[in-house]
């Protein structure tokens, strides 16, 4: 499972290194690859095999209106399976890196099944959202639910 943070930079090729943590969940997970796709202001990536979970579950999704046939072009239609290389990296596909505003400074985040990746302006300005949302009562008790 993939879990914490790393800062990082991603380069003038749009190549960002992997971490070691990583790279072990994603080579148990089916391999030297990752699936990679856009998510709401950030990107997701994906061991293969829990890729093919997600396809899996949105193919037998008994649901299929309008909104879950856009957000499949969204999410799916977007989505590229990229190779490490020998340096633990892999290259962002550049429509990608614009749609995450990927210039420099990246935040990698572990979220159990993916992981994330934001530019770092972008994650300073989630955690901030995150940091007000922890103030409201329905939203600890929320968490509270989760036995945290």
């Amino acid at each position: 499972m993939f879990r914490g943070s790393s800062f990082h930079t991603i380069d003038s090729k749009g190549r960002i290194v992997i971490p070691s943590r990583f790279r072990s969940v994603l080579q148990a997970g089916g391999g030297e690859a990752v699936v990679i796709t856009r998510h709401f202001k950030c990107l997701y990536g994906y061991t293969l095999d829990a890729w093919k979970n997600v396809v899996d579950r949105i193919l037998n999704a008994a649901e299929k209106n309008d909104t879950v046939i856009r957000f499949n072009r969204f999410f799916i239609g977007q989505s590229q399976e990229c190779s490490l290389d020998k340096q633990s990296r892999v290259l962002v596909p550049p429509v990608l890196r614009q749609y995450a505003q990927l210039n420099k400074d990246i935040v990698l985040v572990g979220v159990l099944d993916h992981f994330e990746i934001w530019s770092r302006e972008n994650w300073d300005k989630e955690s901030e959202l995150m940091e007000m949302e922890m103030q409201k009562e329905e939203v600890r008790t929320q968490i509270a639910k989760l036995g945290i």
